[in-house]
């Protein structure tokens, strides 16, 4: 049975929540999702797994930029990454569980799983664990093929993507080759648009295309013209008039 995605592809999604460009609301923060419920945004975040296993949202693999703390996520539990400060606000390091006990199926959820090669042993089965339980929208998707490759064994009825970008013929065999696994949808660069991965999934096999990052006009227009939402930061989409293709 082909899944209803068409709550994915309804409303702006929110590049790591609503923040301000990390001035005073931080990417990937409670403060910054809370602000995506608030204004009815879709919510894209990153999760990457602690040293005893558990999904905590963040998109770097080390802690440095966002924490001051010269470690990388793996090397830390969910207790010490959770004490963590971002940004020097008084937000922390979000658990999975977190997120999810904020955002209680208000706004539709992107996740990417970022792995770590080699540090990443049971990350599929540990967002499983959340998200098969978890009551509302949600979708994950990875660059990281050996993630994919797990997703339908973990999580058969969340829909999943690819999460690419790249013109050149490597890359884009690449992803063809990932469509043997099951995907639902496609999160592409929207600066590497039109291609022929992007035309073929999306007018042979009607699966949706969602972009990323924009941030200015012609990434608007770009994603509009050859894919069916945004995933967007640095300003407002309802201020620009901007919603759906739909």
């Amino acid at each position: 049975m082909t899944k209803d995605l068409s709550w994915l592809t309804k409303r702006p999604i929110a590049h790591r929540g609503l923040h301000d460009l990390n001035r005073q609301v931080w990417e990937n923060t409670l403060s910054a999702f809370h602000l995506a419920v608030e204004k009815n945004f879709a919510i894209e975040c990153d999760l990457q797994l602690s040293a005893d296993r558990v999904p905590v949202v963040i998109h770097d693999d080390d802690l440095k930029r966002l924490t001051g703390v010269d470690a990388a996520v793996w090397q830390r539990t969910a207790a010490e990454l959770r004490a963590l400060k971002v940004g020097g606000t008084q937000d922390h390091v979000p658990l999975l569980d977190d997120l999810l006990d904020l955002v209680r199926g208000r706004v539709p959820l992107v996740i990417e799983l970022k792995g770590v090669a080699g540090h990443d042993d049971g990350f599929v089965e540990a967002v499983a664990a959340k998200l098969n339980a978890y009551r509302g929208d949600v979708a994950i998707m990875s660059f990281d093929h050996w993630l994919i490759r797990d997703f339908r064994a973990h999580m058969p009825d969340i829909p999943a993507g690819l999460t690419a970008y790249g013109r050149d013929n490597r890359l884009v065999e690449g992803h063809f080759s990932m469509l043997a696994h099951g995907l639902d949808f496609t999160s592409y660069a929207a600066g590497d648009l039109p291609n022929p991965f992007v035309g073929f999934v999306r007018e042979r096999l009607k699966m949706p295309v969602i972009t990323w990052t924009v941030r200015d006009r012609p990434a608007v227009d770009l994603t509009f013209r050859y894919a069916d939402q945004m995933t967007f930061e640095g300003f407002d989409p309802d201020a620009l008039g901007i919603a759906a293709t739909s």
